[in-house]
């Protein structure tokens, strides 16, 4: 197998640890995905603004992120907004911080035809995006898996007309929701051909379809019929598929297996326990190292702590475990706590021996 050059601690790349997983075999370790997004500005030195519409400090940003720490995907990420904003959404980029929307692209469902499907090489934020990851891919995408996020459909939806008018619609007026998810789809399925054509994974986060903003009825008739597309559209090209939901998302677990996800990324809200004895079988499961309280605002022991009860609780799950923060991690978080969740990674190993994660835990 490969070796992986630039950090300390692993034998093999990420790309030959998932393979030897993948096939039954010994590894160094279970992969480990704390999702970093804006905090990589930090491992550079640059201000979060920089990274959103230049695709070269972005990808420099998330390559040395990687380099330093060595976790198991490159995620080329800012913010859930850049498809929105391509189609008239305003979002107010902070100096040092993680974008935010101002406004929605509609201040009506008047104005729905009016919108049009941007085009991702050309409009807003999109190229830098697409920039960023060829410079990811031809630079480490030999070693480790390369993905683009993309925000799905409903919630997508949710930034053209704004979420509270969106979740009031899908009980007054379902025939609007269907039309805006179905143009926030087709929007999604350009941008997926966009990162599959550059040869990126599109990698799916659907904030808004959680069950702390849409029920799982809601969930069922306006998010999963699009999700399911937009899989089986990148399932048509030969990629797998991860979606992350917000949240508490416990009552829509079936839904999300359903999607066609080959993972399910869980926040920390979530079960994982639960997760694994009601999907795990069906779906690999990743998760659920809380972003804020543990990853944020935690010691790096609390850290090793965190990591090692998330491992007892989804290290057997069938379809297998991912080790990965809750949700993105916050723009200031400890770089220390990124190298204590991946050293508890590695001093876990794999494949996991359950006596020896008990007295871990018990040390």
């Amino acid at each position: 197998m490969a070796y992986a050059p630039g950090f300390r601690g692993d034998a093999v790349t990420p790309l030959a640890r998932q393979a030897a997983i993948g096939q039954g075999l010994s590894a160094d370790r279970l992969p480990c995905v704390p999702i970093v997004g804006n905090t990589a500005a930090r491992v550079i030195g640059a201000r979060v603004s920089g990274l959103r519409r230049d695709g070269r400090l972005l990808a420099r940003a998330q390559v040395a992120a990687y380099r330093r720490f060595g976790y198991d995907n490159v995620r080329i990420f800012t913010d859930l907004y850049p498809v929105a904003e391509a189609m008239g959404a305003q979002v107010v980029v902070p100096e040092d911080e993680t974008a935010y929307l101002r406004a929605p692209a509609l201040a009506s469902t008047a104005g729905i035809d009016h919108l049009r499907v941007p085009d991702p090489r050309r409009d807003g934020a999109l190229p830098a995006l697409l920039q960023a990851l060829q410079i990811a891919l031809d630079e480490v995408g030999g070693e480790v898996a390369v993905t683009g996020a993309l925000t799905g459909p409903f919630t997508n939806a949710s930034f053209l007309l704004g979420a509270a008018e969106l979740a009031r619609l899908t009980l007054r007026e379902p025939t609007i929701v269907h039309r805006l998810c179905a143009l926030s789809l087709d929007a999604c399925l350009r941008m997926a051909d966009a990162i599959l054509d550059l040869g990126g994974t599109p990698s799916l986060t659907d904030a808004m379809s959680s069950c702390s903003v849409i029920g799982p009825r809601a969930f069922a008739e306006f998010s999963l019929p699009y999700l399911r597309r937009l899989v089986e559209h990148i399932h048509g090209r030969g990629r797998p598929v991860t979606l992350h939901i917000c949240g508490d998302t416990r009552r829509i677990w079936e839904g999300m297996v359903a999607t066609g996800a080959d993972c399910l990324s869980l926040d920390n809200d979530a079960d994982l326990a639960a997760a694994k004895e009601q999907v795990g079988g069906r779906v690999r499961l990743m998760g659920n190292v809380r972003p804020s309280e543990i990853m944020l605002q935690g010691t790096p022991a609390q850290v090793r702590e965190a990591v090692i009860a998330c491992v007892r609780q989804g290290h057997d799950s069938a379809r297998g475990y991912v080790i990965a923060s809750g949700c993105s991690l916050a723009t200031e978080t400890p770089l220390a706590n990124i190298e204590a969740m991946m050293a508890a990674a590695r001093e876990i190993g794999y494949p996991v021996d359950p006596s020896r994660l008990e007295r871990l835990a018990a040390a």
